[in-house]
């Protein structure tokens, strides 16, 4: 049978499926400490009761029927109310789409801004641009980013790639990384989009900005989440931002995500949306309005949250970190936020116990699930080079024991290669 073109060269989430493979282990009874996907197991992270509350609340009173395409007022107006009292980002209920989740969100965007053949520059490591840009025929500049810079974009990295692009993709805190811009990395990146945009002819399609800030208030220490309009108003006619609740309040499986930008470009995402039945489920967006209407549960909830994660972020740290202090071949970047940690790991070339040499982060992945019952993914899961040395552990799906127990098998397996 013939498929399209698209469908026919489609790529699979490799997150995913490391994943699926895990999970079928320990369906099997196997104990692995699973630091693959970027969820929360709900017995260590559940969403917050209230919220849990409301949504049963919400479909007791009869909320199962189809909501309005971009969202229901009440969530559109709740949304735009919390970003203003905490970004002090000012948007219209009418500037806000919601969907199920962030996912068809990002989509929407890149369907309703680029043609087939449009440019789209991105950073790597980061999450899924390489099958946006397939899903929409886009032309795909993967900037490489450097560790000495956390693996966060520069400017001067971005800028010989801007002239005729449509769409700048960026996220902050970073899946993969954990990590953040700082203000001033940002701002000269808003001053890169802002004279691009200058330069362009009336009628020439701009130079639109994609800002996922889906893990925004899940920062740590001292880091800072800063925003393009923020920092650069003029960047408002340009700036799509994808935000919602999945990550900030464990609640993945909820799937209420938001976009708010442009009226213009909203719209057209609404429509393709609207075709698509994307939209999160009546009953969860009207909890969900309520529960961020609720400013005493949500400054409850989130700094203990953000107080679990990061412990579980710090002790793989500091494991890592004393492992390197042994002289191990391992480093880590600090957590700065969101539920990731990047650690690496500098084995490749040694020989396993069975004879195996390591050739890339893929054979090196399948045997510390064997040896050290431990899954991470490898930075080639998001774009680098299958041999860059980089992976990101994430800490949702694990207690803080599993992830304490799992050092010492990880020193063992190390240990054990020549």
């Amino acid at each position: 049978m013939q498929v399209s073109r698209m469908a026919g060269s489609l790529i699979g989430s490799e997150i995913i499926k490391i994943g699926n493979e895990v999970n079928d282990m320990i369906r099997k009874g196997e104990q692995i400490c699973n630091l693959t996907i970027g969820d929360f197991t709900p017995s260590i992270f559940p969403i917050p009761e209230q919220l849990r509350d409301a949504i049963t609340d919400a479909y007791a009173a009869g909320h199962t029927n189809y909501p309005p395409a971009n969202g229901t007022l009440d969530l559109r107006t709740a949304a735009a109310d919390f970003l203003h009292q905490r970004l002090h980002l000012d948007y219209s209920p009418n500037d806000l789409l919601v969907a199920g989740g962030s996912r068809p969100l990002i989509y929407a965007t890149y369907l309703a801004l680029v043609d087939p053949g449009d440019k789209v520059v991105f950073p790597t490591p980061s999450w899924n641009n390489n099958h946006y840009c397939h899903l929409s025929g886009a032309e795909a500049i993967a900037v490489e980013t450097l560790p000495e810079n956390n693996f966060m974009p520069t400017a001067a990295e971005l800028a010989p790639h801007l002239s005729g692009a449509t769409l700048l993709a960026l996220c902050s805190p970073l899946n993969p990384t954990g990590t953040m811009f700082t203000r001033d990395g940002l701002l000269e990146i808003c001053d890169l989009v802002v004279a691009e945009n200058q330069r362009r002819q009336p009628g020439e399609k701009p130079l639109y900005l994609l800002y996922d800030q889906i893990y925004w208030m899940l920062t740590f220490g001292d880091a800072q989440h800063f925003d393009p309009v923020s920092l650069r108003p003029e960047l408002r006619d340009y700036t799509l931002y994808i935000d919602g609740i999945s990550k900030c309040l464990a609640a993945t499986g909820v799937r209420v995500g938001y976009a708010f930008g442009p009226a213009v470009v909203i719209d057209k995402m609404k429509a393709i949306l609207g075709h698509v039945g994307a939209w999160a489920p009546k009953a969860e967006q009207m909890a969900t309005a309520a529960y961020l209407a609720n400013d005493a549960a949500v400054d409850a909830f989130i700094p203990a949250f953000k107080d679990k994660l990061q412990q579980s972020l710090q002790a793989l740290y500091n494991g890592l970190q004393a492992l390197k202090a042994q002289g191990y071949p391992v480093d880590a970047i600090v957590p700065m936020g969101a539920i990731y940690l990047t650690a690496k790991l500098d084995v490749l070339g040694k020989t396993t116990p069975d004879g195996q040499q390591l050739s890339t982060t893929k054979e090196l992945t399948s045997y510390l699930i064997s040896e050290a019952r431990l899954a991470l993914v490898p930075f080639s899961a998001f774009g680098t080079n299958e041999t860059d040395p980089w992976f990101r552990m994430s800490v949702g799906g694990a207690s803080l024991e599993s992830i304490e127990a799992a050092l010492p098998r990880l020193r063992a397996a190390l240990d054990a290669l020549q």
